[in-house]
Formats: C-alpha cells, structure tokens, sequence
C-alpha cells in the first residue's frame, strides 16, 4: 500500500473506563495492534510503513517514524500515556506536515515540472480517539480547526493534504 500513520489520542480524556474495565487508550492501542495483524497477512502489504503521532506537543508527538522497525513501533505504541491535551488539529497538521516533507524529500512532489500520475505513495491517516472537547494551553474550542502549514514547501500548495492521502477517524465513545 504505502504509507499508514497512526495518530493516537493521548489526551487525558482517554483514560476513561469502558464496561471492562480497560481505557480508551488500551482500547485504541488494541485496535492498532489487531489491524497491523490483519493488515500483515496480506501480501500487499510487503511495503508497508507505519508511523505513530500523538497529541503530545511537538517534537515529542511523533512516536515511531518511517525508520523504525515494526518492533520499535509496537513497543512506542505500548508505552503510550494518556496525559496530554485534546490538540487533535495540531496533531493532524503536523501527521499530513510530516507525509508532505516526505514526498518532497523522495522527489514524489516536483513543484514545476508536472505530475508523475504513475509515481505516487497513497498514505493512510487513521486517527484514533474519544471526541473529547479540543483543547490547547490557552482555550478550548468547539469545532476542528487545521492550522496551517509551516513546512518547507508549504507556499506552494493550500491544503495540508494531497489527493492520494486519505484521512479515517475512529471515534471511541461509549453507547
């Protein structure tokens, strides 16, 4: 397939219990786990990258990136803490900001010369979390707001994404 990145909610909201007993973040931790299971049993999935971005303040919201082996990242993904803050546009950015300087850094975007249709790497966001309020340091906000972009090459392109990106959002909440 490509590129699947993870971004896990790891706002303190995610310690909330289920009828079981476990959290919602052991709950996302299980899902991401279960899929990369699955998802392994395919033979497509040979070149899969996976990377894990959380809600925690930047550098340290990315977990596991395209370097690290599958070990690395189930282990970062086990270790998860949920103590942060409900920053779930920023963390967005920064997942679609991190994607984009990837592209440009293997020659996928070559602003100016055209679009290489057959040269593409579809990317996969799978965003886990409990819907909480979204929140920063200093406000909480009713709606989702994506802020924009800082990365290099960013003058060049409106949106944070590109059009073989797709974005998938679980949303843990109890019935």
């Amino acid at each position: 397939m490509g590129i699947i990145l993870f971004v896990v909610d790891t706002s303190a909201s995610m310690n909330q219990r289920t009828s079981l007993g476990t959290s919602y973040l052991d709950v996302a931790k299980g899902a991401i786990e279960t899929f990369i299971k699955y998802r392994s049993r395919d033979p497509a999935s040979r070149g899969d990258r996976y990377m894990l971005v959380t809600f925690d303040e930047p550098p340290n919201s990315v977990k596991a990136g395209w370097k690290e082996n599958h070990v690395t990242f189930v282990s970062e993904l086990k270790n998860l803490r949920a103590a942060s803050l409900s920053r779930f546009g920023q963390s967005l950015k920064e997942a679609f900001d991190l994607l984009n300087i990837h592209r440009m850094h293997t020659g996928i975007d070559y602003y100016g010369q055209g679009r290489n249709p057959f040269f593409l790497e579809p990317a996969v966001v799978i965003a886990l979390t409990d819907g909480g309020r979204l929140s920063d340091v200093n406000s909480t906000e009713n709606e989702l707001m994506l802020p924009p972009s800082t990365s290099e090459g960013n003058e060049l392109t409106n949106e944070l994404f590109r059009w073989d990106q797709r974005l998938f959002c679980v949303l843990l909440q109890l019935p």
